[in-house]
């Protein structure tokens, strides 16, 4: 019989329960998981019946409101981090110390100073570790890398990569903690250019170097009421926003391209255009968030009037045979999350990375802190 892995979960706000999901449905994707996650515990400060109803239909066995506790216990083997940023470091740095392996959602700290101790924790405790990079998982994008890896697209030139959403846009948005540094560390950069950051490292190669902007346009927002989220509206007296809404960035990547980088999170008539383009000398390629399964490609032809082709996610592509039995049979966020969920439990049982994992985040981390220091000083930045 698999051996169980014994699950935590600190936050079972909207990604806490994605996590829940993930973790449940994993053996029914991967018949041969190695481990068989069992939800344990779940603790959320937020003691009130939305909270007990998620509890209760996942099938916790225990609902704390001290996420102390649910480190403490003795039957709990991982802990998957998915409350607000700002207890991100705290939670992961005991989990790991007290010998759990760690899931954490993104960004890992508010900055790459946080983040290099939950390394440092996660280093010293032998334990295995996972970065919610989830937009690495779809089956277009392994594709994607696997065509720029295997010099399809030849040398490649340049890069192009935008986070782009509206879920900060209205002037009427709740001056929630993700507005405020103290509590989420930054704004657009650490939720939305720590993806993109990722993907460009992913797909491509590292960033070497880089130079950045970032603008706030709207810099006052009503208070919100306590535990809000950010796309409600407020109602209290008008306070400031202490982070960015936009961020460009011109990047210097390993072996010699180049790449831009865009990404907001008040731009009236974009949800998730989260995607990237990639030309070489050969070819080019362009992904989706909002058409996931499909990978837009030019290869194989003339250098000029050459065109492109789409192609769709087949089950020879990354994990889509885990969920579909044919191309063109769309999935879904959450399943990207099953993948997350897979690779991790694979590390436990090998006692290896596989997938994103911690020293990822710490990577994207860095490269949020020097845009920072790019954007504020108005100079290249090396990493």
């Amino acid at each position: 019989m698999t051996a169980e892995l014994r699950v935590g979960i600190v936050g079972l706000g909207w990604m806490g329960q994605v996590h829940a999901r993930a973790l449940s449905r994993l053996t029914q994707h991967y018949t041969d998981s190695p481990l068989r996650p069992r939800l344990v515990a779940v603790a959320d400060p937020a003691d009130d019946d939305r909270t007990e109803r998620a509890a209760q239909a996942f099938g916790f066995e225990h609902q704390l409101t001290d996420w102390r506790e649910l480190v403490a216990r003795d039957d709990i083997d991982l802990v998957c981090v998915t409350g607000p940023n700002f207890i991100h470091r705290d939670v992961a740095v005991a989990a790991a110390r007290a010998g759990k392996h760690v899931w954490v959602e993104k960004p890992a700290g508010r900055n790459a100073e946080e983040t290099a101790e939950i390394v440092a924790a996660v280093e010293a405790a032998g334990v295995q570790s996972a970065a919610g990079f989830n937009y690495r998982n779809p089956p277009a994008v392994e594709l994607a890398r696997e065509l720029v890896a295997s010099g399809r697209l030849g040398i490649v030139e340049h890069t192009s990569v935008r986070f782009v959403s509206d879920y900060a846009a209205h002037p009427d948005g709740a001056l929630s903690w993700r507005f405020q540094n103290e509590f989420a560390g930054s704004g657009v950069l650490g939720d939305l250019v720590s993806h993109a950051a990722d993907l460009v490292r992913y797909v491509v190669a590292d960033i070497d170097e880089l130079i950045a902007d970032r603008a706030t346009f709207i810099p006052e927002r009503p208070e919100a009421r306590p535990g809000a989220m950010h796309y409600e509206r407020g109602a209290g007296a008008m306070g400031t926003v202490e982070n960015e809404d936009y961020v460009s960035a011109l990047l210097r990547i390993a072996g010699g391209s180049r790449g831009i980088l865009e990404a907001s999170r008040s731009a009236v008539g974009e949800q998730n255009t989260y995607g990237i383009e990639v030309h070489g000398t050969t070819g080019a390629l362009k992904w989706d968030f909002r058409r996931m399964n499909e990978l837009q490609v030019c290869l194989d032809q003339d250098y000029q009037d050459a065109f492109y082709a789409t192609h769709y996610a087949t089950p020879g592509d990354g994990e889509l045979g885990a969920f579909q039995p044919g191309a063109n049979n769309p999935m879904g966020f959450d399943d990207l999350k099953v993948i997350e969920a897979r690779r991790l439990v694979q590390s436990i049982a090998d006692g290896k990375p596989h997938g994103a994992t911690i020293h990822d985040a710490l990577i994207a981390a860095r490269t949020v802190d020097a845009m920072i220091v790019s954007a504020d000083e108005r100079k290249w930045v090396s990493l």
